[in-house]
């Protein structure tokens, strides 16, 4: 009985790309009627229309500010990836560094952007340079202790048959560490992808930066300001489409490399 509880058949591919789509669809709906028959006023909560109609003639000028947070967020991205795979490389290699190290990954993941975010900008000159440290701050524990995990999440057996032939320390992480940890590097990628774009608009809010060069938040804020609601809706639709784009890039990317092979993939697929 327990063999053939665990496996149940899959929903059709088409039902899994409409459903989504129709309870999204369904509650703009919605919204679009509670406002029109209850009479909200735009500066309260403006309906999808109206954030849909600002958001195109608005788009000149958020485009900028778009493009900047997204090289904000996709820059920490990159740091937080390079960097947590390097140190968790060098902490499967060294139990020495591990217990050094490890310590100061906590005290990273523990600490509240919001409250090391005014002390980064006053210690880092350029906004962007404090911005992009911010964002890779909130970014860089999920890959490294994933990558960690994943590492040490090789099988006893295996562990033992590269013992027995001598394998360098560079042959078994090449053949045997690196293939058993990407499954565990590629979810914490997933989970960074969207807490970099979090750090990055938190940290603009914080920072309360205006200008030229600056991001979505700085946008949001300006609008706070002038009670312009359609238009703070609309920053938010920019800034959601693009978490949603990081998640669909790396939900993507996993079924690309480990879709061939790893049993996670392999199921979903079926």
């Amino acid at each position: 009985m327990s063999g053939t509880s665990s496996t149940q058949p899959g929903l059709p591919k088409a039902v899994r790309v409409l459903l989504p789509i129709g309870v999204i669809l369904a509650a703009l709906v919605l919204w679009e009627v509670l406002v029109r028959v209850n009479q909200i006023p735009h500066y309260i909560l403006p309906a999808p229309t109206l954030v849909a109609q600002t958001l195109v003639e608005n788009f000149g000028s958020l485009a900028g500010s778009w493009w900047f947070t997204i090289k904000i967020t996709f820059g920490a991205l990159l740091l937080a990836a390079s960097g947590g795979v390097l140190l968790a490389v060098m902490f499967a290699l060294s139990r020495w560094v591990a217990a050094s190290l490890w310590p100061f990954a906590i005290v990273l993941q523990v600490t509240p952007i919001v409250a090391i975010a005014p002390l980064i900008l006053i210690y880092v000159e350029s906004t962007t340079a404090a911005l992009l440290l911010c964002a890779w701050i909130v970014a860089f524990f999920p890959v490294l202790s994933n990558t960690v995990i994943g590492l040490r999440a090789a099988e006893p057996g295996l562990r033992e048959l590269f013992t027995l032939y001598r394998a360098t320390p560079v042959q078994r992480l090449r053949f045997l560490l690196v293939p058993s940890s990407l499954p565990y590097f590629l979810a914490g990628l997933k989970v960074a992808g969207g807490l970099s774009l979090i750090g990055a608009i938190v940290a603009e809010f914080v920072a309360g930066v205006a200008g030229k060069e600056t991001g979505l938040a700085s946008r949001i804020l300006e609008a706070s300001y002038r009670t312009e609601t359609p238009k703070m809706f609309a920053a938010l639709v920019l800034v959601s489409l693009t978490g949603v784009a990081i998640f669909f890039l790396f939900e993507g990317l996993s079924r690309w490399l480990l879709g061939g092979w790893h049993a996670t993939e392999r199921e979903r697929a079926e």
